[in-house]
């Protein structure tokens, strides 16, 4: 067997010699457009109660994906059972509703929701924080092969960071710091919480922005509204900060300036690596009485084991969770997600069943993981990575599906994360096949590679595939699909409307599902494992 990591060059070699999906690529099976459709319309349906962990929603949710895998004649995936348990942590926070900052010129209020959204992951009774000193940050980085380093000089024992949100090079668009418009690992939210709790911070605040952050206001209110969840860790997150959290650019605007600070120039001054962090000259205490729900959730696995080389396995992944019953908007409280990510999730069933049928099984094993909890964090996603059943070294690559938008047949496939993986090369030979273009991700700013359950095969070496539609709709022209995308994103994402719509075209759905099972077939029936390519952010 090659090893991706040291023969990199002679795996290419051979990827592109006498194993060259270019030289025996051929249509293993076809999407079935109406078992894809019922898949789809049915998990997307009232009856699931937006499929949300730790609800009945879960037990309707996790019994269906189960039953169908079983009657496509998927084997279980975890020893003998369809099911690896997440032990996760409901944490429901009655914290103080007014957030008050004492400020040189005077109280700040900020209320929850409206002016700023904060939770803990600490797993603890009660969190507490007192008198904890407002620093600002920058963007809260320490990259030293940036040669950036946010916190130097400070101690932040006993202070909660302020950071801005994405990348330096975001702001300035110079393609010389960091990625340049691209957003790396650093500007993810999530990076942000890890280096501050690194740091010893009491908390951290991100101020928001719509466009650094890819996502307006009400996606932070309605994640941040309800109950969190965390997995079940023996050290209970207590190294994570107290509070985590965001705060509106307007509260943050008026935090600064009743601090006597200038917002944007204060702002600017974090643009280049000589910045260097500097307190707001204000404090917060702020109290946490937490109730916590031990449970277990469900990760759903099918397989189809190779024929030839058993051990050595693609994984697919798809998220079944979403929201449950929350906030009502428009008079509906039922998040269906149905683009999110009901789509992907029947994606896979689809692709699973394909397999199943196939007269010719495939050499190496498929994997079909359906995990729980990404909403909350892309929890179920990590659990399989920190206790993964197949073995890291022998799993090929991950090829990972979430959000399919229903507006029909497109010329192009975006790849998100284009050029990280050799993963790519696999696609360009299907998508030559059926005429398609390939684009790379047209929101690099927004960070979408960093924010699916992909990212943590990545962390462990495995190069990974993600790809959606495009917008180029074969009917109605480019301009109209980023239409629809924009509105998408701005009116459905994460609300009660994500719904499945009769008049759906599925036509885009069962484009990116073919794609993802050609792929599939030819890494399961070639030696080779693909690697990453120069300059990406995870390799072994």
């Amino acid at each position: 067997m090659l090893n991706r990591y040291l023969f990199p060059a002679l795996a290419v070699l051979v990827l592109y010699a006498c194993n060259s999906p270019r030289n025996n690529h051929y249509s293993p099976a076809s999407i079935d457009s109406v078992q894809l459709t019922t898949y789809l319309s049915e998990l997307a349906s009232d009856r699931f109660l937006g499929r949300m962990p730790f609800s009945k929603g879960e037990e309707i949710t996790v019994n269906y994906i189960r039953q169908q895998f079983e009657e496509a004649g998927l084997e279980p995936g975890n020893k003998g059972s369809y099911y690896q348990d997440v032990k996760l942590v409901m944490i429901s926070s009655d914290g103080d509703p007014v957030l008050n900052i004492e400020t040189l010129s005077g109280n700040l209020p900020l209320h929850f929701l409206d002016d700023f959204a904060a939770g803990t992951s600490r797993v603890e009774a009660t969190t507490s924080i007192e008198n904890s000193e407002l620093v600002f940050v920058g963007y809260g980085i320490v990259a030293p092969e940036f040669g950036w380093n946010d916190y130097q000089g400070i101690d932040m024992k006993g202070k909660t960071a302020v950071v801005m949100v994405n990348d330096p090079g975001f702001r300035t668009k110079d393609d010389n710091l960091f990625k340049g418009n691209s957003m790396t690992y650093y500007g993810r939210w999530t990076y942000k919480f890890e280096e501050a709790a690194r740091q010893g911070a009491d908390g951290v605040l991100i101020i928001h922005e719509t466009d650094a952050a890819g996502y307006p206001w009400g996606v932070v209110r309605g994640g941040w509204g309800g109950n969190q969840m965390v997995l079940d860790m023996q050290h209970k997150n207590l190294g994570d900060c107290k509070l985590q959290g965001w705060i509106t650019r307007e509260k943050a605007k008026a935090l600064f300036e009743t601090s006597g600070f200038e917002f944007e120039s204060s702002l600017a001054k974090a643009y280049g690596a000589n910045f260097e962090p500097f307190s707001l000259g204000a404090t917060y205490s702020f109290q946490m009485r937490n109730t916590l729900e031990y449970n277990i959730s469900k990760n759903v696995i099918g397989k189809i084991s190779g024929s030839t080389y058993p051990e050595e396995t693609i994984i697919f992944t798809a998220h079944w969770d979403h929201f449950g019953i929350g906030e009502t908007i428009d008079g509906d409280s039922i998040y269906n997600g149905a683009v999110d990510n009901a789509t992907g999730t029947a994606a896979i069933m689809e692709i699973g069943r394909q397999f199943a049928r196939m007269e010719v099984k495939p050499q190496r094993s498929i994997i079909f993981l359906s995990v729980t909890a990404e909403e909350q964090g892309l929890l179920g996603s990590q659990y399989y990575a920190e206790n993964p059943i197949y073995p890291v070294e022998k799993t090929v690559a991950n090829i990972n599906i979430d959000a399919l938008y229903g507006y029909g047949r497109t010329r192009d496939i975006e790849i998100i994360g284009f050029g990280q993986s050799e993963m790519d090369d696999y696609a360009q030979v299907v998508c030559e096949k059926y005429g398609l273009e390939i684009v790379p991700d047209t929101n690099t700013e927004k960070g979408y590679f960093f924010r699916s359950d992909h990212i943590h095969f990545a962390k462990l070496g495995i190069p990974c595939f993600y790809g959606k539609n495009g917008v180029n709709s074969i009917k109605y022209g480019a301009e109209w699909g980023k239409e629809r995308h924009d509105l998408y994103r701005e009116q459905n994402y994460h609300a009660p409307s994500d719904e499945f719509d009769p008049s759906f075209d599925m036509g885009g759905v069962i484009q990116v599902s073919q794609l993802m099972l050609e792929i599939a077939h030819q890494l399961a029936n070639e030696r080779t494992f693909p690697g990453w390519k120069e300059g990406a952010d995870f390799s072994r």
